[in-house]
């Protein structure tokens, strides 16, 4: 489907979560290679929203579409196509390999009855090559640590090749190591695929440095959303996050710290 509509656009999008409200009449446009971070504190109503986005959830008022559908009208398969999910838990209820998990990201891809072609397999060895996982195509997916199956579910979504990427804590579970090169690896599917990307994150100076615009959840209904630069300061942080952050910068790179 080639559309000119908005990657995902919310329109009058209201969303609460045990009577408390996320938004209220929030509008978002996300376009093509564009990565929004997603900051707020605990229980502020991040994986909410974002799960509202995927259309995994009913908001209580407005709608959502994305490439200028509903997800109703294009249906699960359709939907699968353009949009990927990453939830922020996941559990393995059958034992399966690294390489058959992986696989699961081209079944949107396939007719019903269709097996997974050789070529299926290739998409799905260099995602798991992309994210450090090539020689774990035989291991169990229960023998795997909470950092290595993470990276298995971000290298699924690769495998998926989604245009539009909802990551609810894509780097947890993470070392430094990997949460940088996690992060790269989705900064370059921007880049170079034009992939639209929504990431709720913890980590204001990596949402700075890897993100074109921020959304902040307050956790009232309350939403700032704009250019990176003007969302994650220490002014507007602090507010968030209710304690006084500060802003340091080295060779270009912005931290933010308690103080």
């Amino acid at each position: 489907m080639t559309s000119t509509a908005p990657l995902l656009q919310a329109r009058k999008l209201s969303v609460s979560i045990g009577g408390n409200p996320v938004c209220r009449d929030f509008d978002l446009t996300l376009q093509a290679g564009e990565r929004l971070a997603i900051l707020g504190r605990n229980g502020a109503g991040k994986s909410t929203l974002l799960s509202v986005l995927a259309g995994l959830r009913m908001p209580q008022a407005g709608e959502v579409r994305i490439e200028g559908a509903t997800y109703d009208a294009l249906g699960p398969r359709a939907s699968a196509c353009i949009r990927g999910w990453l939830p922020q838990a996941r559990s393995d209820a059958f034992a399966s390999t690294v390489l058959e998990t992986a696989l699961v990201g081209r079944h949107p891809h396939l007719a019903r009855w269709d097996w997974e072609s050789d070529k299926d397999a290739d998409i799905a060895r260099q995602a798991l090559a992309a994210v450090g996982l090539a020689d774990f195509e035989q291991r169990d997916v229960h023998t795997l640590s909470g950092g290595e199956r993470q990276r298995l579910g971000l290298a699924t979504l690769l495998t998926q090749a989604p245009r539009l990427f909802l990551l609810d804590e894509p780097i947890a579970h993470l070392d430094l190591n990997h949460q940088i090169a996690m992060l790269e690896l989705l900064a370059g599917a921007a880049r170079d695929c034009g992939a639209g990307m929504a990431l709720v994150l913890h980590e204001p100076g990596l949402a700075r440095r890897f993100c074109d615009r921020a959304l902040l959840i307050h956790g009232d209904g309350r939403t700032e959303v704009g250019p990176v630069r003007e969302m994650l300061t220490a002014e507007r942080l602090s507010a968030l996050y209710q304690h006084p952050l500060q802003l340091v910068e080295s060779d270009g790179l912005v931290s933010f710290i308690p103080r």
